[in-house]
């Protein structure tokens, strides 16, 4: 009697649930492993196309990456790229100022900017005058922001990006930085996701791509067309809830739980050989199995009070305007001392994100770097203590910058053209900047980068090709590679 998966297409039994249905009389998971081994069902059991070897294409300069990305898009003004000419010809349109170049025809052409006049023909937009001082930081006197006052005491050890660019100006640009894709051409890989699918592990215990904070719908996946394996798995600051069904819902004994766990285990396997190219399933395997070994792991990284407490003030666990996010930090750090490969982590999600300063640009802004400055700055300090900075590599990056106009009476708009990143650890050159923007911080002018540059330059300090890692049927833009930005390596 033909089986009930292929009556419609088989005479006889189909050779996977002929091995499903004898599974189930000799356990499934042994008889798998063994099938698997002697090669019987690998050519039907894997995807056309397989994940790499593991192994880096060329020697590293990092193994791990911590991506800190702040949600709503951060004034590059305010922060790594003061213009005190904002502030000079505050309240004047561009087209009265010395600088009205930035706006002829052809820049605008090539920008694709359009200016919105009012009834008497000025340009409604305003320059906006900077909300905050700013100083020459640390040895290189690169200047900054005084909202980012312990940053600046890391900046010899930071590369700033003042000239990146996007293309998409609200903020599916998020998905954007994180994938190299408008989001309104479908779903592509984030760069965690290709890490993760390039690369092994370095600790089989703990998940090798981690998120820390809240996501948006749009920007909640990683892995899309690599497979749901290579979706980074969120985590929570709790050492009582570190993750979801991270532990029993019942109190069990270990013992207890190695039995159900082989129990599902077998059943998984079964399915597997069942249904071979369901990457579903596989992800969930693996995620299985990588969960049972999570539960004391992962909330063992996060007990802090193993930590001293001058490293605890470090990361500002002391203040509440910094605690949060310096937990953040501080389960990053341990994290990475623990052989985790991508941690990314995001602040002030909700909504468009807490940095979408539209209106009450000083307050956001001052508000928002409060939280992040000092615990940002205390993992720097805590790696490079520690003699992970040198193969860790640190990232600082929002969807895009704001204008240098007003937008309403004491915000900024959403800003695509310029803007600015900065880099630190990982052979990346401290003390340096690179790239420049116009005078009022319009145009990226000077050494301009599309997003994925910065993810080529990632790639390439972890020892992998981009093009080495494209599979099968699914062929990539030039620009989803992107170069790397060799003049801010060491």
């Amino acid at each position: 009697m033909p089986h009930q998966h292929c009556q419609a297409n088989c005479r006889g039994i189909h050779r996977r649930a002929f091995l499903s249905d004898v599974g189930m009389g000799f356990t499934g998971l042994a008889l798998g492993a063994m099938l698997a081994q002697d090669g019987v069902v690998r050519a039907e059991a894997v995807p056309d196309w397989r994940p790499p070897d593991g192994k880096p294409h060329f020697a590293p300069k990092a193994k791990s990456v911590v991506w800190l990305f702040m949600n709503g898009g951060v004034s590059q003004a305010e922060s790594f790229d003061p213009k005190p000419e904002l502030t000079k010809y505050a309240g004047l349109s561009i087209s009265e100022t010395p600088h009205k170049d930035v706006q002829n025809p052809e820049k605008l052409k090539l920008a694709r900017v359009t200016v919105i006049n009012d009834a008497n023909g000025q340009q409604r937009n305003k320059l906006y005058p900077l909300q905050v001082g700013f100083r020459k930081y640390g040895e290189s006197g690169i200047e900054l922001s005084d909202w980012v006052p312990h940053v600046g005491e890391c900046i010899d050890d930071i590369a700033v990006v003042r000239s990146m660019f996007t293309t998409d100006d609200n903020h599916g640009a998020q998905t954007q930085f994180h994938s190299g894709r408008h989001m309104l051409d479908g779903e592509y890989p984030t760069l965690g996701a290709w890490v993760h699918y390039g690369l092994g592990s370095l600790n089989d215990n703990l998940p090798q791509f981690i998120s820390l904070g809240n996501r948006e719908y749009w920007n909640a996946k990683d892995g899309h067309y690599l497979g749901p394996a290579h979706d980074a798995v969120p985590v929570r600051v709790d050492p009582n809830n570190p993750l979801d069904y991270g532990k029993p819902a019942k109190d069990l004994s270990v013992e207890e739980q190695q039995i159900g766990f082989e129990l599902v285990g077998r059943l998984n396997q079964l399915k597997a050989v069942e249904y071979p190219h369901d990457p579903a399933l596989l992800a969930r395997i693996k995620a299985y199995e990588l969960a049972f070994r999570m539960q004391t792991s992962v909330p063992d990284t996060m007990n802090f009070s193993v930590e001293t407490k001058a490293t605890q003030d470090l990361y500002g666990l002391d203040d509440p305007a910094t605690r949060d996010f310096g937990m953040q930090m501080l389960a990053t750090r341990r994290f990475i001392e623990r052989g985790v490969r991508f941690i990314q982590v995001q602040h002030g999600a909700g909504g468009a994100g807490v940095w979408d300063a539209h209106g009450g640009l000083k307050a956001n802004h001052s508000r928002n770097f409060k939280a992040v400055d000092k615990p940002i700055a205390g993992l720097l300090k805590d790696l490079k203590q520690r003699g992970l900075l040198d193969s860790t590599l640190v990232l600082f990056a929002s969807e895009f910058g704001r204008t240098p106009g007003t937008q309403g009476a004491d915000g900024r708009d959403h800003h695509i053209y310029g803007f600015s990143v900065w880099l630190a650890g990982g052979g990346i050159q401290g003390g340096i900047v690179h790239g420049a923007t116009d005078e009022i911080g319009f145009h990226a002018v000077e050494h301009r980068h599309y997003v994925t540059d910065i993810h080529a330059t990632i790639l390439h300090q972890l020892g992998l090709d981009s093009r080495q890692l494209e599979v099968p049927g699914r062929k990539r833009l030039d620009i989803d590679h992107g170069k790397p930005i060799l003049e801010i390596l060491a």
